[in-house]
Formats: C-alpha cells, sequence, structure tokens
C-alpha cells in the first residue's frame, strides 16, 4: 500500500472517523497501522485523544473475554480489522 492511499481512521472509543493517509494519521496522535501496529492483528484503534480502555484489545487481552461473548461493537471492529486494509481504504468520493 502506497503511503498516499487514504485511510479510514476510526476511533474504537469516541467514534471519531477522519479519511488520512497513514502519515497524517500518525502525526494527528492515530494509532493506526500501518505507523502503528499491523494490519490484520488486533491492537488499539484510537485517535490521539482517546484511551484505550474501551477498545477490543483491551477487551481481549486485560479482561480476557472470549471471542464469542464479545459484545456487538468489538464483534464489528474484529472484522473490521480481520479484513484490514481493504476494510478501511477511502472510497473514490472520500479521497
Amino acid at each position: 500500500m502506497s503511503n498516499r492511499d487514504k485511510l479510514r481512521h476510526i476511533c474504537e472509543t469516541c467514534g471519531k472517523e477522519e479519511i488520512l493517509t497513514s502519515e497524517a494519521g500518525f502525526e494527528n496522535g492515530w494509532d493506526y497501522p500501518p505507523r502503528l501496529g499491523t494490519f490484520g492483528i488486533v491492537s488499539p484503534r484510537t485517535c490521539g485523544i482517546c484511551g484505550v480502555e474501551t477498545t477490543l484489545w483491551w477487551e481481549i487481552v486485560i479482561r480476557k473475554t472470549p471471542i464469542e461473548q464479545l459484545n456487538v461493537r468489538h464483534q464489528r471492529t474484529l472484522q473490521r480489522i480481520l479484513s484490514e486494509p481493504e476494510s478501511i481504504l477511502a472510497t473514490d468520493d472520500e479521497k
């Protein structure tokens, strides 16, 4: 993926969404692959303001919630992460 490609950055905590390049996302404090973490691997996906205490990563790693017991919001986040980067690529209308 080219660094010029824009990605949909979605904060798991506050729900904020921004269409940014990976570099711009990193500069704006987003915790998002490929600058932080790896596509397809569960890690916090947050904006530069929010913490990780309500993220899928926290739920699985810290609270030790089994996958089959995740709430709907975390299940959707898991599916999005497992389908990255395709699931977060900005459409032509958004670029």
